[in-house]
């Protein structure tokens, strides 16, 4: 069994991974394509790790919120256009989801007045902003119950396979 860190200020990765009660020895064997010294360096932040590393780590770890981490805080591309999503119970993501659409449907026929003209002027800009983050609250509540979708197929709370044939079957 490897030494356990006693360092204060620890990344997502080295957290999970300790979370698990994985020694990076372990954690290596696991995930097969890391070896000791790379999940060190990545966990030490001497490195930044590749996005395969990350896509390992989050499959090996069963933690799916590893990617959408590291595309919201280590990617370039990811930090300007990615929010970071946080874990939540399905009951809170179902909340939020149904308080962010009971406000869009108030201001539904307002974005049809602001955007029927094709010109949003000075008098709409208000409204039209705040229907704009009142959509990206949605967005942001539908990418967190795919992050929950995802935690509970890796968990195996709900069959892969079944959920991958009824998903087929709608399209």
């Amino acid at each position: 069994m490897g030494k356990i860190s006693s360092k204060e200020n620890k990344n997502v990765y080295q957290k999970k991974r300790e979370e698990l009660g994985l020694s990076r020895e372990a954690a290596s064997e696991l995930l097969e394509t890391l070896t000791p010294e790379r999940i060190e360096r990545i966990e030490s932040e001497k490195i930044t790790p590749h996005p395969s590393d990350v896509l390992d780590m989050s499959r090996g770890y069963k933690a799916p919120h590893l990617c959408n981490y590291y595309c919201a805080n280590e990617c370039p591309i990811g930090q300007e256009y990615i929010p970071e999503v946080k874990v939540k119970d399905l009951s809170q993501i179902v909340l939020e989801m149904l308080a962010s659409l009971n406000s869009m449907a108030k201001k539904k026929e307002r974005l049809i007045e602001i955007t029927a003209d094709g010109v949003i002027d000075s008098e709409e800009l208000n409204d039209f902003i705040y229907i704009q983050e009142e959509l990206e609250r949605i967005s942001i509540t539908v990418e967190t119950l795919q992050l929950w979708v995802e935690k509970m197929l890796a968990d195996g709370k709900i069959d892969v396979e079944e959920f991958n044939r009824r998903k087929a079957e709608q399209k």
